[in-house]
């Protein structure tokens, strides 16, 4: 139950903040301030619903055309052997390992929008093999850790981010942010792999996950070669991927005689009511960041921490200024988004500061907004160990940003 006591825990030092402020230091507008910020996550997260609700309904259209015409099962026997180490628990080629291999795509790809309604459908059909649907299965965990690590070989949003504030090297910060969020990776599955007695060590695991590794290692080193074209790469080809999709899942509808119409139409009020589930849970969480933040809360950790890293005789603190990113990221992508570009205005776009604030956007996932939406879409409640295995994939690439930081941008 880590996410319970997380958003209780942000809820109560928010609280005893905010009237310390109002006792000791006589910020009469606290209070005030805290309440305007509650209501506006509340209304924030019910909007972001409405918005999530279009692309939930035109994704799952697509997704469950796929189903109906075989071509989520075609996927699903080609990474089965793969998944079926993983995700022991799962009956080969299940609908669920489609989705989840659409998810994984189009997260590494970037594709925000096209990645959740996947991981969502995903979440459902695993939920179909759950015996006690209010507690998270070994299957719904994996799941969830690994997509909270955030694996994204093409970080579209930041690249496009220090464009627009003028950076001199946009993509200096490619191969940090692939470097790192791997090693996120790797350790959210290491991680779950133990807690869930899976050998790492079995040659069908090694071979898939070295292969990957291979590809990943060879398309950095044609980017390293051919810098100009990672622009160029990150808008043609993940969308002419995701399009690929599209049109295999079209021509074996077609050909398999579904009505094609009418299955989008039924993915799309699937994707319609899973966005309303998720109302309650999102307003939850970003309830609680808003509040942290707007008591001084956060605020006054970043000052502990740097303070503590002082006193303990830390000499190299040009890190510090780019920490609030990394510790925002876990509970709101934007507000973290926001924190880097605010680095890019004050420190400068190529800066030391900016570039690593950028490894650390692009080093994880949101980790509680990822846990709050996707087990709220199924309503689960028990999480059990898949928040702490999230918040060890932060720590994980919140290490490894700052090591390889230092190792590229020289300060």
């Amino acid at each position: 139950m880590v996410l319970n006591r997380v958003w209780i825990g942000m809820f109560m030092i928010s609280m005893i903040m905010g009237f310390s402020k109002l006792i000791f230091w006589q910020d009469l507008n606290i209070l005030q301030t805290m309440m305007e910020s509650l209501m506006k996550a509340a209304e924030s997260g019910f909007n972001l619903a409405l918005l999530m609700t279009a692309t939930l309904s035109l994704w799952m259209g697509f997704l469950q055309i796929g189903q109906d015409g075989g071509a989520i099962g075609i996927m699903s026997k080609l990474i089965s052997p793969l998944f079926s180490k993983l995700f022991p628990e799962v009956p080969k080629n299940h609908p669920a390992v489609g989705s989840i291999m659409m998810n994984f795509s189009a997260n590494m790809l970037g594709l925000d929008n096209a990645a959740t309604p996947a991981g969502l459908k995903a979440m459902k059909e695993l939920q179909e093999l759950n015996p006690n649907p209010k507690v998270a299965t070994n299957a719904q965990i994996m799941f969830l850790v690994l997509n909270a690590s955030g694996l994204t070989i093409i970080p579209v949003s930041i690249l496009a981010a220090r464009t627009a504030n003028h950076s001199t090297d946009p993509t200096s910060v490619f191969l940090p942010i692939l470097i790192t969020t791997y090693f996120a990776t790797l350790g959210g599955l290491i991680y779950v792999s133990i807690r869930q007695k899976i050998s790492l060590l079995n040659k069908t695991i090694l071979s898939y996950v070295g292969g990957m590794t291979a590809l990943i290692v060879i398309f950095l080193i044609y980017l390293v070669y051919h810098p100009e074209q990672i622009k160029t790469i990150s808008s043609i080809v993940s969308n002419t991927i995701m399009f690929g999709f599209i049109i295999f899942f079209f021509t074996l509808a077609i050909k398999s005689k579904v009505q094609v119409f009418e299955s989008f139409i039924n993915g799309a009020k699937e994707g319609f009511q899973v966005a309303i589930n998720i109302i309650p849970y999102l307003i939850a969480m970003l309830a609680a960041v808003a509040l942290f933040r707007s008591s001084g809360a956060f605020d006054g950790l970043m000052m502990g921490l740097k303070e503590s890293l002082i006193f303990l005789g830390v000499k190299s603190l040009e890190f510090i200024d780019a920490l609030p990113v990394i510790f925002m990221k876990p509970f709101s992508g934007s507000g973290a988004r926001g924190l880097m570009i605010e680095n890019m205005t004050v420190f400068g776009p190529d800066s030391f500061v900016s570039n690593l604030s950028a490894t650390f956007q692009g080093s994880t996932e949101t980790t509680f907004y990822v846990l709050a939406v996707y087990f709220g879409s199924v309503k689960i409640t028990q999480t059990r160990y898949a928040a702490g295995a999230g918040i060890l994939c932060d720590l994980i690439g919140g290490t490894v940003a700052v090591l390889v930081a230092y190792l590229f941008f020289n300060v």
